[in-house]
């Protein structure tokens, strides 16, 4: 439905809310490229000026990234995020492995001692989805459908703080996942989760969170 107000000033904030809402609701994922701005215009039945100032005002807060000639893409799903991801762009590699190896370890061993029956339904749905992804050749879906799998390990920890914290983390974390990947997906840089999920199946908490350290710590940044 058309947005409709006798203010621009209070158009911007509501094309601003609109736009915030299909990222953080996933509707946009992470790296995805929003609509183009003749596309928003439309659907949102605003002037081109109105969602071209809400876009800027999104990037100024870390949630998009508008690049020249190739679109806008969603970089952040909250304010927090982008100022972490702008934070942390540049950081040494091996200290991004040594935070993700931390808040992994953690919340393995609590997904262990925690989870539900749904959740583990879900971690096994995403652990299947991981391996397609990985026999699919694909790297880009194979990051975010590893990416998704920790996150819903992390949820399954049921330690609210430590869940927000991770997905705020979400963004600097895929970026580096996918440069260690690359472009193209082989042999020697399968990890397998099986293991990991077999733990947390079992309520072995300590065998969780010694696979997911393995595992967070496995990328070829880090030392072995």
């Amino acid at each position: 439905m058309p947005l409709t107000s006798p203010r621009r000033s209070a158009l911007a904030d509501q094309v601003i809310a609109q736009l915030r809402a299909q990222i953080t609701s996933g509707e946009w994922p992470v790296g995805s490229r929003i609509p183009t701005e003749p596309e928003l215009v439309e659907q949102l039945g605003v002037a081109r000026n109105t969602v071209r100032e809400a876009v800027r005002a999104l990037a100024h807060n870390g949630l998009l990234d508008i690049r020249q000639g190739s679109g806008t893409y969603v970089l952040a799903t909250s304010e927090l995020a982008g100022v972490m991801h702008r934070r942390f762009a540049d950081a040494r590699p091996l200290h991004v492995a040594e935070l993700r190896t931390a808040l992994e370890t953690k919340a393995a061993q609590l997904a262990a001692e925690r989870r539900t029956e749904q959740d583990l339904r879900q971690i096994e749905a995403l652990l299947d989805r991981r391996e397609r992804a990985w026999a699919s050749g694909d790297a880009e879906a194979f990051v975010e459908a590893d990416a998704t799998l920790h996150l819903a390990i992390v949820a399954a920890s049921h330690n609210e703080v430590l869940a927000e914290l991770y997905a705020d983390l979400g963004g600097v974390l895929r970026e580096f996942l996918r440069a260690d990947v690359g472009a193209e997906l082989r042999p020697e840089g399968y990890v397998d989760h099986a293991r990991l999920v077999a733990a947390i199946r079992a309520g072995d908490g300590d065998r969780a969170a010694a696979e997911a350290s393995e595992h967070a710590f496995s990328c070829r940044f880090a030392p072995r």
